[in-house]
Parts: C-alpha cells; sequence; structure tokens
C-alpha cells in the first residue's frame, strides 16, 4: 500500500474491514496521544483484540504497530511530541503507579493540541464559511452533550441571526425538516453512547438537501457517511465521566473564526445586543439597566 501514514489511514476508512474502520478512524482523530499508546491498549480502547491491531498494521504495510509508530512520526514531524519532555515526565508518573491526575493531563494537553490543529484544516474552513453564510443555522445535541449544542448556539446568536437549538421534546424536528431548507445548515454534537435520533437527523438532513456539520468523540465510526464535515475531539481523560471540555474548546475557537468570517459588520449586532440586554435585564452597577 503506497502512500503517507495518513493517506493510508484515509484509505482505510473506505476499504477496510468494520474493525480496520473502527482503528483508522480512532487512530486519525487521536494522532497526539498514539505514540503513547502500546497495540493492547489501544486495542482495548476500540474494542478489538491485540492481534488484530497487529493484522490492521500489516494491512497498512507495517511489520507491527512499533513500526507503524516509527512510521506515523516520521510522517507528521514532532507534533505529538510537542511537549514530549513534560509529557514523559507525567508518563512516568503515571506508569510508576502513583498519579492518576498526570495521566489526565497528559490526555488534555493532547487534545486540546489537536482541537488547535482541526482549525488549521480546509474541512474548518468550510464549516465556518458556512455558518457565517447559511440562511439558518440549526444546533442539537443529544444526551450530555445537549449543553453543549446549547452554548453553541447562544454563542452564535451573538455573531448572526436565525440561529435555532432544535427542540428534542417534539420528537419530529419539523422546525427544521417542514421548512424552507434551502442554505441552511445543521450541526450536531453527539458522543457515544450515541442517540439513535442523531444518525437519523443526520440522514434526514441531508436528504433533505441540508449540509451537516457533526462534532463528536473518537469512536463515532457512522459519521462519515452522513455528513459534509466531522470534527472529532477527545473526550477520555482518565475521569468518570467523559469530558465535553474539547467540544467547548472546539466552539470558543469556531466562534472566533466565525466572528473573523463575518468582519467588521459584526460589531454592530453585538453592540446593540448588549444595548438591548442592558434595556431588558441589565448589568451589576450600570446605572441604565431597566426600568422597574
Amino acid at each position: 500500500m503506497a502512500g503517507t501514514v495518513h493517506e493510508r489511514l484515509k484509505d482505510c476508512l473506505v476499504t477496510g474491514s468494520k474493525a480496520d474502520k473502527a482503528l483508522a478512524s480512532y487512530i486519525l482523530a487521536k494522532l497526539n496521544t498514539i505514540p503513547f499508546e502500546t497495540a493492547a491498549s489501544l486495542g482495548a480502547k476500540v474494542a478489538v483484540s491485540e492481534p488484530t491491531v497487529g493484522r490492521f498494521c500489516r494491512t497498512l504495510g507495517y511489520k507491527s504497530f512499533k513500526d507503524f509508530k516509527d512510521a506515523l512520526r516520521g510522517d507528521i514531524g514532532d507534533r505529538p511530541w510537542l511537549i514530549a519532555d513534560r509529557l514523559k515526565d507525567f508518563q512516568a508518573r503515571m506508569l510508576s503507579g502513583g498519579d492518576a491526575l498526570a495521566q489526565g493531563l497528559q490526555l488534555e494537553i493532547a487534545g486540546l493540541v489537536a482541537v488547535y490543529e482541526l482549525a488549521q484544516s480546509e474541512e474548518w474552513r468550510r464549516a465556518v464559511r458556512r455558518l457565517a453564510s447559511a440562511a439558518a443555522v440549526h444546533v442539537a445535541g443529544f444526551q450530555t452533550e445537549r449543553g453543549m449544542a446549547q452554548f453553541f448556539a447562544n454563542q452564535l446568536q451573538y455573531l448572526r441571526d436565525r440561529v435555532h437549538l432544535l427542540d428534542l421534546a417534539g420528537g419530529n424536528f419539523s422546525e427544521l425538516l417542514l421548512t424552507d431548507t434551502a442554505n441552511s445548515c445543521l450541526v450536531i454534537f453527539e458522543a457515544r453512547r450515541y442517540s439513535r435520533m442523531a444518525p437519523l437527523l443526520a440522514r434526514e438532513a441531508r436528504e433533505a438537501g441540508v449540509p451537516v456539520i457533526l462534532i463528536t468523540d473518537a469512536f463515532c465510526d457512522w459519521g462519515r457517511d452522513l455528513v459534509d464535515e466531522m470534527f472529532v475531539v477527545s473526550t477520555e481523560f482518565n475521569m468518570f465521566w467523559d469530558s465535553t471540555a474539547q467540544m467547548a474548546s472546539l466552539t470558543n475557537l469556531m466562534m472566533n473564526s466565525v466572528f473573523i468570517e463575518l468582519g467588521p459588520g459584526v460589531e454592530a449586532r453585538m453592540n446593540r445586543l448588549s444595548q438591548l440586554y442592558s434595556k431588558f435585564t441589565g448589568y451589576v452597577g450600570d446605572p441604565s439597566g431597566p426600568v422597574r
């Protein structure tokens, strides 16, 4: 198999077996943490066996997982080792059995680096242009990601109009699927265990001609076939609950990119919003607050 490691992994997403696709999807999303994995630890995270990881590497043209990691490092340079000395120190402390928090910090730092790398991609620029120019933006989140969807929608409403948080209680998404869908888009936040509604909504939106942006985790193996842009963030940081911290970081970066894309005109909207808030609600210490 010819091509760079990155190219081989992307080809595997199309031609590989179910296990190979799951491994390729996870590795592409976790490039910054792969240097710290073993074949056994990687297999455990993707729910495949250690021998399956070895066969996967041989399918890609590498003798072993170690050979694959060596090629990966040569392919993408030193990015996963961007803060190598400190990460190695944390890793050594973790392996000594005395510092679980060190492992969490190690993973969080690597995950944040990965989010900032996403913001340099063409896929990111395409999504930002869509969010800035679409006639309407609809946002949905399921289970624990509901809060992230509302956070995203509330922030975007400061920058532009016609941003809508979809009503999950209605159970039919008619505000998206039974209205004029011309030049609108849908943003979905979702992580495992995935709600049945998430892929179904993505499929229905695509069939209605609505572009879909998916913000998800490294375990999502259904998104790439159903969405236009897919941003994968880390959610595992050695904690009881999977974390949405990287989703929040991605949202903040994306708002900044949309702000830049919209240009100076957005300032007038934000000033007017501030005036309206001051008039109706008010700020602490603001003498021009609401009349009582």
